[in-house]
């Protein structure tokens, strides 16, 4: 590729990255509002959470649609509508009174404008911009989910400041102020896209050649969905995305304020706590490179090791967390959590890149949102039954190790051919 096509390159990573940021900071208002809302409203944990876990259903179910949207249609129109979406949907639930609604406009609204400029349409469209060092590059994207954590203590202050309802309207609007120009100027496909969408040239042999991914380095343009789910590999990374990409960190991400709460933290040191592990996690994707040189079976298993020893530090921590012990836990779990995934994306993207990368993309997202829809909506009904998060936790630990244990099962290879 051309100097030129990297700098372009660059300019779409950068914008990437900002919007990824400013998208998930919009899903990642529900750490914070929860407790408000609860309190408020006089909800139990798990009806409340049904909104978070909603939203990462719906957010599933959407994403192939638009990975094969962005597969065939101008992105620009695409991420720009989601960009009002999302911040419209946000916006509105300022006027929520009843649960239903909430649902409605965070569960459903939210969710269907941030699978329109998530990771999936910015994954695809990147991904073809940067055809070798596939971790470093969805490490970098990835960042962005990581710092919008960092929003926590902001959202606090809003609704500290404001009231939970205007605070919802301030974030909403910003949302949109800064995604849709962003995508209109600076989001574009490679040149060697046509205007449909289409992949008109394939990459470079040189560029095909990663002998560091862990299902496999071939590349073939021809991978649909149904062909790759006709793979061992494939199906068992959608398990891998249901447990480590899902169910495990949106349980941490929803209920990790609430549960520090629960151990006598004020609402703004729960939130800065939560903002730390967003600092680690962002950290982590960024370490994602570390899968391009020692291997993305090692680098996600190493990953997921770390995340499930500082999730163990809080079943140790049931009855008090000092701040020290909770810090720990925000940079291993935080750390861990974001490194993991990020490399996961970027495997496969290596076994599976081609024309219809971002429809396969979409089902593997869609797999992490079956999880994440999952695991934050059973730990509110655990800790309504048992009024502990300990169960939770515990169910939280051994998916991140089963998931390990599965990405050591298709490790090069192995795993890698037709059923």
């Amino acid at each position: 590729m051309s100097r030129h096509g990297l700098h372009n390159g660059w300019l779409v990573l950068a914008a990437g990255f900002v919007i990824m940021l400013t998208g998930y900071a919009m899903r990642n208002t529900f750490t914070v509002f929860y407790p408000v809302i609860v309190q408020d409203f006089g909800w139990t944990r798990g009806g409340t959470a049904i909104m978070y876990s909603l939203t990462l259903l719906c957010y599933g179910f959407v994403a192939p649609v638009v990975g094969g949207l962005i597969d065939r249609f101008n992105p620009k129109h695409i991420l720009a509508a989601g960009g009002l979406v999302v911040g419209s949907g946000v916006a509105l639930c300022s006027l929520a009174t009843s649960m239903w609604h909430f649902y409605l406009l965070y569960g459903v609204l939210v969710a269907v404008g941030l699978s329109l400029i998530g990771v999936t349409p910015l994954s695809t469209i990147i991904v073809n911009w940067f055809p070798r060092h596939r971790g470093f590059v969805f490490g970098l994207l990835g960042a962005g989910f990581g710092v919008s954590l960092v929003s926590a203590p902001a959202f606090q202050y809003l609704i500290s400041r404001y009231g939970w309802q205007s605070a919802y309207v301030i974030i909403g609007a910003a949302a949109a102020v800064i995604t849709v120009p962003l995508v209109l100027l600076f989001i574009r496909r490679t040149p060697s896209h046509g205007k449909d969408g289409a992949l008109v040239q394939p990459q470079p042999a040189a560029a095909r050649r990663d002998t560091t991914d862990s299902v496999g380095s071939q590349e073939d343009t021809h991978w649909t969905v149904r062909t790759a789910l006709q793979t061992n590999a494939f199906r068992i990374l959608l398990v891998i995305s249901f447990f480590n990409m899902g169910l495990g960190p949106n349980t941490i991400f929803a209920h990790q304020v609430y549960f520090l709460q629960d151990l006598g933290y004020s609402p703004m040191m729960a939130a800065t706590v939560f903002g730390i592990f967003g600092v680690f996690f962002a950290v982590g994707n960024v370490f994602s490179f570390l899968s391009d040189h020692f291997g993305r079976t090692y680098v996600f298993i190493g990953g997921s090791l770390l995340a499930s020893a500082g999730v163990g530090l809080l079943l140790l921590s049931q009855a008090s967390l000092s701040i020290t012990v909770a810090i720990f836990f925000a940079a291993s779990a935080g750390f861990g959590m974001g490194i993991a995934p990020m490399t996961g994306y970027a495997a496969v993207a290596d076994r599976f890149h081609g024309r219809h990368y971002g429809s396969i993309q979409g089902t593997i997202i869609f797999a992490a949102s079956l999880g994440g829809a999952t695991g934050p909506w059973l730990a509110g009904v655990l800790h309504d039954i048992s009024g502990s998060y300990q169960s939770a936790l515990v169910i939280v630990v051994c998916v991140l190790l089963t998931g390990a244990l599965l990405m050591w099962l298709i490790r090069p290879g192995r795993g890698d051919v037709p059923a």
